[in-house]
């Protein structure tokens, strides 16, 4: 029964994540169409404005036309070739699951260079326009460099896991890739979702909103699917643990520590302040309630590969508050940002940044583990063989 629900969730995911990736392609190929011809069909800027209203869209749009104008060829590049990382995304998970290894192989090497070229786009439009010229101010554009900068490494650590021969590592490293190019149809979707719950607001209210738990939840997500499509009770090499109790527990208070810190500062600022801190916090306790929860019962049921895994990333979003509020005073001091704005990037880039250090502790495990079988198979070979003594 557990086996058939398992499947069915996993089934369900799948085809939601198909249904939108597929469904914003056309949006994100079209949306910088009209800063090129007046007039030219954008799909997203017509169904959002009658899923809201059309004022909405063009208030939110009347402040980008110079920004975008500096950067509109690689601004174009970037949304189209989005759109297109929109479909492969999709056709390599299926071509993946079904076992088609040529064509998933194939289609990979044109995924890595459309991420590459795609992010080129994006790398353009940030050094051409100053962070207080970004669409929602300088946090939303430490967001965007951040989501770069982690997309192309992922991708990059995706190819080098592949070519060693490590398909478990490479599954993690993709699905994060994927995770952080999932944040901007989600953000179209709270673009159309947000104004209905929260009236009144507008687009860049919605950003400011919306990028306090994209990070969290798209990382989360890639959780969710590599540890689905790793079954393995045990990986190879891999004993003991790399977090005992004593060191959960440490990360447990540090971690508490600074979120009772976030949430005053936070509470100081009023009615925006409360509402960025509900945006923040109900999905960072959510997902922290799956991961303990998880890793109990896999510890409970002697899964220790997935137990292990699960407490890794654990640590990683208990420490996620303590690395917001020390970016935060380093976004303050560095950038002569304010107190809120530089903690609410803080805020937006932290759990997607620790993410990011999860997988790569993730990854040092499964590799630590792969070479402790290697000196294990090494010293075997190396032992002499005690033969019968000879009669002198």
């Amino acid at each position: 029964m557990n086996r058939l629900r398992g499947a069915t969730w996993r089934r369900t995911a799948t085809i939601a994540v198909v249904v939108v990736c597929v469904g914003y392609a056309p949006i994100a190929m079209t949306e910088l169409w009209p800063y090129a011809h007046r007039g030219a069909p954008a799909v997203g800027e017509w169904l959002l404005g009658r899923a809201v209203s059309p004022r909405y869209i063009a208030d939110a749009l009347a402040t980008r036309i110079g920004p975008y104008g500096r950067s509109l060829a690689a601004m174009i590049l970037h949304s189209v070739l989005g759109g297109v990382l929109m479909l492969l995304g999709p056709a390599q998970l299926l071509s993946a699951v079904r076992r088609r290894i040529r064509l998933h192989r194939a289609l990979g090497v044109v995924f890595a260079l459309t991420v590459y070229a795609s992010m080129t786009g994006a790398a353009i439009y940030l050094a051409r326009t100053a962070p207080r010229d970004a669409f929602s101010g300088p946090a939303f554009w430490i967001v965007l460099a951040t989501i770069l900068v982690g997309t192309v490494l992922s991708v990059t650590f995706g190819i080098l896991a592949a070519v060693g021969n490590r398909p478990d590592l490479h599954q993690r490293w993709m699905l994060l890739c994927y995770g952080y190019l999932m944040t901007a149809p989600l953000l179209r979707l709270e673009w159309g979702a947000l104004p209905v719950l929260l009236p009144g607001l507008s687009m860049a209210d919605v950003n400011r909103v919306a990028v306090m738990h994209l990070g969290s939840v798209v990382a989360f997500g890639a959780l969710l699917a590599s540890r689905a499509m790793d079954k393995r009770d045990t990986a190879p090499g891999v004993r003991g643990t790399w977090v005992p109790m004593p060191v959960l527990a440490a990360a447990h208070v540090v971690g508490a520590s600074a979120l009772v810190w976030i949430v005053k500062s936070f509470l100081g600022w009023g009615a925006t302040g409360q509402r960025l801190l509900a945006a923040y916090l109900i999905p960072f306790l959510a997902t922290y309630l799956i991961m303990f929860v998880c890793q109990r019962r896999a510890g409970q049921s002697g899964r220790s590969w997935a137990r292990e895994e699960w407490r890794l990333h654990l640590v990683a979003l208990c420490l996620a508050p303590l690395f917001s509020a020390a970016a935060g005073l380093f976004f303050e001091r560095s950038m002569g940002l304010d107190r809120g704005t530089a903690l609410a990037a803080g805020i937006a880039i932290g759990c997607g940044m620790l993410a990011f250090a999860a997988t790569t502790m993730v990854s040092l495990r499964l590799m630590f583990g792969r070479e402790v079988l290697k000196r294990e198979r090494l010293t075997t070979t190396a032992r002499p063989e005690r033969g019968p003594a000879r009669v002198g």
